[in-house]
């Protein structure tokens, strides 16, 4: 797998002998309950919480995420789209589970065309920090990295969702 990745996807592979990267190649829900205070982040790039991936939008996997996230630890996933009733129901579903068992927990979106409808949610669930509070713009700033996409102020915006949304989030969070 690792070899065909170096293959066909060399930018994407670039990075596979750094000291830091592991690749385990086994079940994640078992492989995340027994880890504790692990890791800074986890991100959760499964595919729709239906059929063989709703495991990954359970209460137990979200614990078992928490679980494994050292002190200042953060959870990023995916919530899907909200256009289509089913996915909307879900991603309530999912949020309702993250808001039960992280103390901060907040959507973003992001307009990615290839997806379905192009408008995407994602989740962002930490023990500790608040993605707009703890955000540092000069932090970032003295980087130096460019990016295409991302800004500070991008970032901010991210979370600033419109109406009908807020509602729907705020449903499940009472």
């Amino acid at each position: 797998m690792i070899e065909a990745c170096r293959a066909y996807l060399p930018s994407n592979a670039c990075r596979m002998d750094d000291r830091r990267v592991h690749l385990f190649f086994e079940n994640a829900l078992k492989f995340m309950r027994r880890r504790e205070g692990t890791y800074d982040l986890i991100i959760v790039d499964s595919t729709d919480p239906f059929g063989p991936a709703e495991g990954f939008f359970t209460r137990e996997f979200y614990g078992s995420c928490y679980n494994a996230l050292k002190e200042d630890g953060i959870m990023v996933n995916q919530q899907g789209s909200l256009f289509y009733a089913e996915d909307a129901s879900a991603m309530q579903r999912s949020h309702k589970r993250i808001v039960s068992t992280f103390p901060i927990s907040r959507v973003y979106q992001a307009h990615i065309p290839t997806y379905a409808a192009g408008y995407w949610l994602f989740g962002f669930a930490s023990k500790k920090y608040h993605p707009i509070d703890d955000l540092d713009p000069e932090a970032w700033k003295k980087l130096n990295l460019y990016t295409r996409y991302y800004t500070p102020r991008l970032h901010v915006g991210a979370f600033f969702l419109p109406a009908f949304l807020e509602e729907m989030l705020e449903e499940v969070e009472r």
